[in-house]
């Protein structure tokens, strides 16, 4: 591009020079020549392909977007199922801790003791009646009258 002073209104204009095809040097203003058609259409299949491109890549990304998050549900329903499992396993330990604790061992103790001694007693007072029973009657019965 050259600047040139247009003589009548005494200002700058740009000047475009182009030039014909096999180089004859003629200077054309505002005229388009093969060359500049050939690079512009080079330019368009360029974005084109770029824009191809990045449509097949955008595509590719969102495919393994979609499968990343199929993923993430997966791990999640996952972790939800673990989270379960080990509340319900604490609960477990906790009740288990609170029947094996030392308050509740001493309590069923003394509870097994006081049931041994009552059976004991029991037993006692039971071959007591067996023996006045037994020396009541002898170990025979007498007869019967009609």
């Amino acid at each position: 591009m050259a600047l040139v002073r247009d003589p009548g209104l005494q200002r700058l204009h740009k000047l475009e020079t182009n030039t014909l095809p096999m180089g004859t040097g003629v200077v054309m203003e505002g005229a388009v020549d093969i060359k500049f058609l050939v690079t512009l259409g080079g330019i368009l299949f360029s974005v084109a392909g770029a824009a191809a491109v990045g449509k097949m890549q955008i595509k590719s990304i969102l495919e393994s977007l979609g499968d990343i998050e199929r993923r993430l549900r997966d791990l999640d329903k996952r972790c939800d199922a673990m989270e379960a499992t080990a509340g319900i396993t604490s609960s477990r330990v906790n009740v288990l801790s609170d029947i094996n604790s030392v308050s509740a061992l001493a309590t069923y103790n003394s509870k097994i003791t006081r049931l041994e001694v009552l059976l004991d007693e029991t037993i006692k007072t039971q071959q007591q009646h067996r023996h006045e029973y037994m020396s009541a009657h002898n170990g025979s019965h007498p007869p019967v009258k009609d």
